[in-house]
């Protein structure tokens, strides 16, 4: 009887809609929040997610960057197979805790297994990190990405809602004050999943956290420092941060606010744009009898060292005298001035104990470091015969790769191993 009433009330097809709706939102309820793919965040957050899809960030993984994927591969192994380790350690692989966290929170190492894995840093892995701990562990070694940080079950955002006193003056208000002009499309933040363009999205909680999501405690746990299997550093932008001696924010540089939102593309070695504006490079001549006097000024603009960052990153000077033809009378360096000019040559090198160069995973010491250290000036000089001389030129170049390492690794798409030109300048030499 009681069946037959309800059968009634509501009919059969909307009962079983209702349960189909029911069961798939306790399925979204289920599931983990790091693994909550990029694509659902997308369905609200359009623009933020077109940035971060062209960033490094979302291809960090061994499946998408393929200078990461090389050195993966040699260390490691496949990033599509299961319980694969560290080949000189035999631990699960420590690179996996920045360059795919959600995998690393799972212990997974087959990263194609779940699209939040093979997103890398993808939202919920930076959104649910709630409290920065340092890299310094308790037994003295370093905890590296995800183990730097605490982890919470809500998502973290810069300021949150902040609705607690809206709540309490609308007691006539039957949503709690949940509800308002920005609510006009239903909201996964307030803590329930909801139905958005005939999407099911899961109930994606959110808490401010601006201690987190607003300092370089966001970026640190990451881009502090590393260190190879024999203590020599490799990453140490943040030894080189606290070099500077300045209060200057990681995020002000790498995710400046542009039309209310934070720029989520977040620029580095990888983005001309940024390279172009992290350095002053000028050029000025003297004529001195038969010699042009040249010198060339560069000034690192950044809080850190550049390059920072990967230790195979390097910068180089090229300077060329023309004469009234265009034809090149005097160089620095026919070709790369790794060999030929050394102070033109900006690296962070490594050795192994009889000192000679060697790769990071097996060097055993430092080598020289000639890089720019935080908001250094440095002036180059030359002599350049004049005779002939109507133009001075000089370019400075960046590449991600050392020389060697261009060589070696042929594989890898030209875009990736052939210098950045990113800043230039001349100088016209008035003939007697």
């Amino acid at each position: 009887m009681l069946r037959n009433t309800v059968e009634k009330a509501f009919p059969i097809s909307l009962l079983m809609a209702l349960a189909a709706f029911a069961t798939a939102d306790q399925a979204l309820a289920e599931e983990p929040l790091h693994h909550v793919s990029s694509e659902v965040c997308k369905s609200c957050h359009q623009e933020i997610y077109r940035q971060w899809s062209g960033s490094m960030h979302a291809k960090s993984t061994a499946l998408t960057d393929p200078i990461h994927a090389t050195f993966y591969k040699q260390v490691v192994g496949s990033p599509t197979e299961e319980n694969v380790m560290h080949k000189a350690s035999g631990k699960y692989p420590v690179c996996l805790q920045c360059h795919a966290p959600n995998a690393a929170r799972d212990q997974s190492t087959k990263l194609d297994a779940k699209p939040a894995y093979s997103e890398g840093v993808n939202c919920v892995a930076c959104h649910t990190l709630t409290n920065f701990k340092g890299i310094q562990g308790p037994d003295g070694k370093l905890q590296l990405g995800l183990k730097a940080y605490d982890a919470a079950d809500k998502l973290q955002a810069p300021a949150g809602f902040n609705r607690g006193l809206k709540k309490l003056a609308a007691s006539d208000d039957l949503f709690g004050g949940a509800a308002g002009e920005e609510d006009q499309k239903p909201n996964p933040h307030l803590g329930e999943a909801v139905e958005l363009d005939g999407k099911q999205i899961p109930a994606l909680p959110m808490e401010g956290n601006p201690l987190q999501m607003k300092t370089n405690n966001a970026c640190m746990g990451c881009h502090d420092q590393r260190n190879n299997p024999h203590g020599v550093p490799l990453c140490q932008t943040g030894n080189e941060y606290t070099m500077a001696k300045t209060n200057v924010n990681c995020l002000s540089c790498h995710m400046p606010i542009a039309n209310g939102i934070a720029d989520h593309s977040m620029g580095g070695g990888h983005d001309k744009a940024i390279l172009k504006r992290s350095v002053v490079f000028d050029l000025s001549t003297k004529l001195d009898g038969d010699t042009l006097k040249a010198s060339v000024l560069l000034e690192n603009q950044q809080p850190h060292s550049l390059p920072t960052g990967a230790p195979f990153r390097n910068i180089y000077v090229k300077l060329a005298a023309y004469d009234a033809n265009g034809e090149v009378v005097w160089t620095n360096a026919e070709e790369h001035p790794a060999k030929s000019d050394p102070q033109a040559f900006l690296v962070f090198t490594m050795t192994d104990d009889a000192g000679k160069p060697a790769p990071p995973p097996t060097a055993t010491k430092p080598g020289k470091d000639t890089r720019l250290k935080p908001h250094e000036e440095r002036t180059l000089t030359y002599d350049i015969p004049a005779e002939g001389v109507v133009l001075v030129r000089g370019e400075l170049y960046y590449n991600l790769l050392w020389p060697a390492l261009v060589e070696k690794f042929s594989h890898l798409p030209e875009d990736l191993t052939a210098p950045i030109l990113i800043a230039e300048a001349e100088e016209e030499i008035a003939t007697p």
